[in-house]
Formats: structure tokens, sequence, C-alpha cells
């Protein structure tokens, strides 16, 4: 299986270059990875040992990035790297003031694992969430090098849990431990011989608890929203935009402020096109004269970076994704006390089963369900009791960082 899965590496790096003339994204991660080596060996102290961090993708980096940042008030004398698989992670925190250098992350292959550690000397090792890169892995325990998983989440249904799953139970048994969100990835992790776990919850809700205790004001969106009542969508897809575009007929009133996943091109300009009554956030920046006599009530964010603020000038928020293969960061939005609207797509998402739970998220298959659970928000007191559940709820979660904190600096003392 490690054959097969090596090769499968060495083909998905063949299909990379293949594909990337006909996708930004891809050609984004091809280039990236152009002289890695070498400006890594530009860069590093090889005299040196460091502390690496590694994340998929934006997402994963603000769910870790608490306990960097932790880790760097703890130890400041560590030089910290921090790698990405992913360029969303990469083209926002190239330049991330908390890390010493930040690089991509050399394709799992064994050559390159070994090339990259070697160089960066790792003493201590943090993944996020779902990265399990096998010759990685392997590697650090093979030269105890601690690998700690932050954030994990498991579910019965993975290949780890399966009679077939021998191969990928392995990598998992080359963790030193697990921090994991919840009771059942606990369970499951013993079930199969690992004790090596502790229940911290998840790590995303002490990097959104005090998003709205230090909240933004961004000019551009506040002359945008006046005294308006505002819907905030984030990380939309083309499904969620079609619901969007149908909910403006119901409620043209209503401002909404919309922040596509993919911000590309060619994606904007269906954005542009699908709401007549908009404008793009660069335009107003750049301090254009757009109105031309009519008000816009669409604001379209073409940049990436803006949207844990923009939350905090929502009365409604819906989180895209519901309509694929799953909701993106609903906590960004709870945490201004907003009741939050996503589709059907979300099992996967404890937080979200929770707020459903609490009456403070929704869920919505189509228009119908979108404008009933709109109607019963128009509202302000109604809306202000679940908005209240829904802080209350991040609030009570927060404290992961600490716990794993507290496990790391016991070993250190």
């Amino acid at each position: 299986m490690w054959i097969l899965y090596n090769i499968g590496i060495y083909l998905g790096q063949a299909l990379v270059f293949m594909m990337a003339p006909f996708n930004q994204r891809v050609q984004k991660w091809r280039d990236g990875r152009k002289g890695l080596f070498q400006l890594i060996e530009s860069k590093i102290d090889r005299s040196k040992s460091h502390v690496w961090f590694h994340f998929a993708s934006l997402g994963e980096f603000e769910q870790g990035r608490t306990v960097l940042e932790a880790y760097r008030e703890y130890f400041p004398e560590k030089t910290i790297v921090v790698t990405f698989f992913s360029p969303s992670g990469y083209d926002v925190r190239a330049n991330y003031a908390k890390a010493d250098h930040v690089f991509y992350l050399p394709a799992d292959t064994p050559g390159n694992a070994k090339k990259f550690i070697d160089l960066i000397k790792p003493e201590e090792v943090f993944f996020v969430k779902y990265e399990f890169w096998h010759n990685y892995l392997k590697l650090l325990h093979q030269r105890n090098i601690p690998l700690y998983l932050v954030s994990a989440i498991f579910r019965k249904s993975q290949p780890f849990f399966k009679w077939y799953g021998g191969f990928f139970r392995s990598t998992l048994y080359y963790v030193k431990h697990f921090f994991v969100q919840n009771q059942e990835s606990v369970i499951l992790l013993q079930e199969i011989g690992i004790d090596a776990v502790t229940l911290t919850g998840d790590t995303r809700f002490d990097r959104v608890a005090n998003l709205s205790l230090k909240k933004r004001n961004i000019d551009i969106i506040s002359t945008f929203v006046a005294s308006n009542k505002v819907l905030v969508a984030g990380s939309t897809w083309l499904p969620d935009e079609e619901l969007l575009m149908a909910w403006r007929q119901v409620y043209p009133e209503w401002k909404l402020i919309i922040a596509p996943h993919i911000i590309d091109a060619l994606h904007l300009k269906e954005v542009d096109s699908r709401f007549k009554d908009s404008v793009r956030f660069s335009v107003l920046n750049a301090g254009a004269d757009i109105v031309h006599g009519k008000e816009p009530y669409v604001l379209i964010i073409d940049n990436i970076g803006m949207l844990s603020y923009l939350y905090g000038y929502a009365d409604m928020a819906y989180i895209g994704g519901g309509f694929g293969v799953g909701i993106h960061n609903i906590l960004e939005a709870a945490t201004y006390g907003v009741p939050v609207v996503f589709g059907p797509e979300y099992h996967k998402f404890q937080e979200a089963k929770d707020l459903i739970g609490a009456k403070a998220a929704f869920s919505v298959h189509n228009l119908q369900e979108f404008v009933d659970v709109f109607e019963r928000f128009q509202d302000e007191h109604t809306r202000q009791i679940a908005g209240e559940r829904a802080f209350g709820y991040v609030q009570q979660q927060a404290g992961a960082t600490q716990k794993i904190m507290d496990y790391i600096a016991r070993f250190k003392s």
C-alpha cells in the first residue's frame, strides 16, 4: 500500500502539471513549488532546529493560529517555520509576522520529506485537523521528533476505522499526541489502540471568541450599510448565489454583503451579472463615483481577509458551501451574536449541529425555507434572542488553546 500511496503522489504531481495551464489555482500550487528547496536553503539557518507548524489552507491556519501564537508567547526564543499545502493559505499569510519563515510544503514523496526535514531540523511539529502526509509523519516518528495533531476530529466513516484501513491507521500511529474536538474522536482512536489523546475542543472558538469584542470599523462598509438591515453572506458558491439572488426579489429593502469563496475574475464577473444593483468593494475603495443616482444594495467583496470583520455589520448571516461538500466557517458569524443560515450539507460540523439545537442557526433546502426563516427574524427581538444564543455558545466552547499549551509546557518544564 505504501508503494501505491507514493505512486498516487507522483501521479498527482503529474496531473498538476497537466492542469496548470487551464486552472489558476492549480498553476499557483505548481509555481509556488518551483525552486522551493533552493528558497528554503537560502532562508533557513541550518545550524538551528525549528518548531514547525503546518496548515493545509487558510481555514486550517485560522483554526490553529491561536496555538502558534500562544507557543510564540510561551517560547519566544524558538524559531518557527510555517508551511501551507494550498495557495489560499500561502497567498494571504506569506508574510505572517508571528512566523520566522513561511513556505509551501513540498509534495509528500519520500525524497522530499527527507530533504525538507533535514533542512529545517524540527524539534517539535504541529499539524492541524486533517493533515496526514504519510512520508512526513513516518520520518518524523523514525527520528523521534514529536508530532502533535491540533483540533483533530474523526468520524467512523473514515478509512482509518474500516477493515481495509491498515495503511491509513499506520499513519495515525506516528502522531505523538492528538488534541481532539469531541468525545466521539476520543472513542474512535481508543478503539484502534491510540490512547495518547486529549479532549480539548476546537481551537477555532479561541480564535473567534474575541472578534466581537474587537469589532473593526471599516469606513467604506459603514457608509454602504448606513441605517439598513444587512445580510452578510460569506464563502458563497454558485448554488448559494442563486438562492441569494432569488431572496433579493423577496427582500429588496435589505442590503446584502456577499463574499464569494472563489474570487477569480471569471467568478466575480458571474456574481456581477447576477446582482444588477451591486458594486465591488475594490471600486468603492478606489473612491470611484459608482452611484449615478441609484444606491447599490449589494456589495461584492473581491478580496480575501475581510470576512471575519464583515459579520460585525450583519443583522443576519448566511454561510456558503451547504449545497456542496459542506458549509464553511460559521463561528466567525456566530461570535458576533447574529442568527446564522446555511444549506443542508452541515452534518460533518459539530458546531452547526449544536447551534441548530440551540435555535441559533438554521439549515434550509430551498428558497421557501429560506424565506420562512427570514420572515421569522424580521422581528428585532427574535433576532436578538437567537443571536445571544449564538454568542453564548461560542464563549462557552473557548479554552482549547490553553489546554494544549498546558500539555506542551508540562513536558518542557
